[in-house]
């Protein structure tokens, strides 16, 4: 019966003064994450995630509806307008429930497991995520957006079948529950590693099926961005001289730059496409995205040379700066998809609006954006995005393609001073370790390709602030931070993405501050998230209180897992360190999931960047000299994927460094396994030798 009735769908002041300000006031008005204050007035009486809401379960013998969603979530606001804003539905879960709400960017190892269940249980999965269960946390029911008498009516009845049926719902409990305790959980390949190109060209044959190759990405809509994709088939296409692959990901990222996705006004790129072409967006703006399109941008300027990328990755970090950054050198999380009540509203135009705002320079601007038919969205509203370059509209309307530019800036200067006057999305204005890691990469690799000494220098700003804030006298980490509030001890993905963003920032500076700090919250790492019996890390420390599971982040998402990012930065960490150690776990890792790459190839992208190390040539090229830090920015003007970097000023005791240094001399030293060839100095002398093999 439970089964039968499954359903799924898409998508510090005190209390008493908070009290006489609005008609209801619930336990979550002390909470820092701005989704839980969106519900701190919700007649419901929410409980933020805690042992006082269990336990108020098991006194009254009710079950918990737990809730999860997150700030920028348009179907969230959905439903807590619908469903948790009225009195009749709150009045069902207040009187039959203990009620929770969670913030899945605070608790994303209480998203996981609930998540599974709603997955198992429905085959769909979603926000926002509601989920029943029992006082003890295992989940019996679940599902993602309901209107309001649907979610009465399925409330009512989970909660009559449990007061007529407790046994039975116990007893598919525990089913479920032994169900979620064993999916994703990796098993030990004891079989020695055999790293082969042949693997390679299977998964891209495998992946090939699911091509767009009319308007790239995946054969499927919605569309994801999904960067750690796009970046290993830039990797390999690259490697293996593959065109098809190459010809993928540059119509993919020209689609993605040209389209809706992108706000070709303030900068940054959306969550999703709700359409094949890349054109509506999911109008929400989420850091972990934008940290690493410009991540992949910039590594795909380096291989084509394209003017609109680096003018994507530009543009994205000036919305960043102006929009997504702290005072204390932080970026915040999330720019909601709605602003007055609609979604997308702040972003479109109506056609006489842009006539009137530009005037004689109205003809070209739409012409250039496609207000037209093709860029027409709903109720008289149209989405900028472009289809042309800049060369062929320049000569349709006979001006220079300099002249060009100079009409569009100016066009786009007009138009951001009206959009500033709109009323803005909300802003999720807590900072999350993990996703800081991202755009900090960001920001570095923005440096070391175009050579900006503003982006290393917000890079560096972020990553002390993540020192002094996030960083804990015991060597842990916290997962979140707002208002000088340090919270939430860390998860595997905010070691994962400092550590592979501290790895980055000393690449660019030499500044070995960076690379210790990488090298001790590995060890940290280790210690308290790493399985023996697997090889695999745990997504939570054993020093966190226990779920009913705990999980292992496998699958590369839209954000890589951490696991496949901790596998990557103990292979680059054992050529810093040379610990042979940490490169026999790296692999172990990789071998545990080789036997799945074929199957399900983009949710291993960055699992096969690994592999891509272990069988073309990888170069350990070490600087060293007075010149270090500027041949570290010119050797990332010619696209090499494979390699890593070192480097100092001075002598240094490092593996790759010590006994080095010469002075007067920067010298480049092209490195594999330990094996260095004759120092060069100039760059291209070192890309000559990095090129031979390939």
């Amino acid at each position: 019966m439970l089964l039968a009735i499954t359903l799924s769908s898409s998508c510090v002041q005190s209390q008493d003064k908070h009290s006489m300000e609005h008609a209801h006031t619930n336990r979550l008005v002390d909470e820092t994450s701005p989704y839980l204050l969106q519900h701190a007035h919700n007649p419901v009486d929410w409980y933020p995630w805690g042992e006082e809401a269990f336990a108020k379960a098991k006194a009254e013998n009710k079950m918990v509806i737990v809730s999860i969603g997150y700030s920028a979530c348009h179907w969230c606001h959905v439903m807590e307008h619908e469903s948790f804003e009225d009195d009749s539905a709150s009045k069902v879960m207040n009187e039959r429930y203990i009620n929770i709400k969670v913030d899945r960017e605070e608790r994303p190892d209480v998203d996981q497991i609930y998540m599974n269940a709603v997955q198992l249980m429905s085959g769909r999965g979603g926000w926002p995520l509601n989920c029943i269960v029992l006082p003890d946390g295992r989940p019996v029911w679940g599902g993602t957006y309901f209107r309001r008498d649907k979610w009465i009516e399925q409330i009512n009845t989970i909660a009559d079948f449990y007061e007529q049926n407790p046994e039975k719902v116990f007893e598919y409990a525990e089913r479920l529950t032994h169900g979620i305790q064993q999916s994703e959980l990796v098993e030990l390949n004891e079989q020695a590693p055999n790293f082969k190109k042949s693997q390679l060209s299977e998964v891209l044959d495998a992946w090939a099926k699911n091509f767009d190759n009319k308007e790239g990405g995946p054969n499927r809509s919605p569309k994801f961005p999904v960067p750690s994709n796009y970046q290993f088939l830039l990797r390999y296409s690259h490697l293996s001289a593959n065109q098809t692959a190459l010809d993928h990901v540059k119509l993919t990222l020209d689609k993605i730059a040209y389209g809706g996705i992108y706000d070709h006004l303030g900068g940054g790129i959306t969550r999703y496409s709700t359409d094949k072409l890349w054109k509506v967006p999911h109008f929400e703006k989420m850091l972990y995205d934008n940290g690493q399109i410009v991540s992949l941008y910039c590594e795909a300027y380096q291989k084509f040379q394209d003017e609109d990328y680096k003018n994507l990755v530009y543009g994205t970090l000036e919305f960043i700066e102006r929009e997504m950054r702290s005072d204390e050198g932080a970026f915040y999380s999330a720019l909601d998809a709605d602003s007055d009540g609609e979604e997308g509203k702040f972003y479109v135009w109506k056609k006489e609006e842009l006539m009137s705002l530009l005037g004689y320079n109205y003809a070209l601007f739409a012409d250039y954006y496609n207000v037209n038919r093709k860029g027409y969205w709903e109720h008289e509203n149209y989405i900028l995005l472009r289809d042309e370059d800049d060369k062929t509209i320049a000569e349709k309307h006979s001006i220079s393609p300099e002249d060009l530019r100079a009409i569009i800036a100016d066009c786009q200067k007009v138009l951001m001073a009206e959009r500033d006057k709109r009323i803005r999305p909300g802003l999720d204005d807590k900072t999350l370790t993990s996703w800081n890691g991202l755009m900090l990469k960001g920001y570095v690799d923005a440096y070391l390709t175009f050579g900006e000494q503003h982006f290393l220098d917000v890079a560096t700003e972020n990553a002390k602030f993540i020192v002094k804030k996030q960083l804990r006298k015991d060597g842990g980490l916290n997962h979140s931070y707002k208002k000088g509030r340090s919270t939430i001890n860390a998860y595997l993905e905010d070691y994962a993405f400092i550590i592979d963003a501290f790895l980055k920032l000393y690449e660019a500076t030499f500044d070995v501050r960076w690379l210790k700090e990488a090298d001790t919250l590995m060890a940290y790492s280790i210690e308290h998230f790493f399985d023996d019996g697997s090889g695999m890390f745990f997504f939570t420390s054993d020093e966190d209180p226990a779920l009913i599971a705990r999980k292992m982040e496998v699958n590369d998402n839209v954000i890589p897992a951490s696991n496949s990012v901790m596998a990557n930065n103990l292979f680059v960490l054992s050529h810093h360190y040379g610990r042979e150690d940490y490169k026999d776990k790296a692999l172990q890792m990789l071998n545990n999931v080789i036997g799945d790459l074929k199957r399900y190839p983009s949710g291993y992208s960055n699992w096969l960047n690994l592999l891509i190390n272990q069988v073309y040539p990888f170069y350990e090229v070490a600087i060293v000299g007075k010149s270090a830090q500027q041949k570290s920015v010119e050797l990332n003007t010619i696209y090499l994927p494979n390699k890593m970097l070192c480097g100092s000023i001075k002598e240094s005791k490092l593996p790759l460094l010590e006994n080095r240094y010469s002075k007067g001399q920067t010298r480049i030293f092209v490195c594999e396994n330990k094996v260095c060839q004759m120092p060069v100095e100039e760059a291209e002398k070192a890309f000559e030798l990095m090129n031979k093999k390939l």
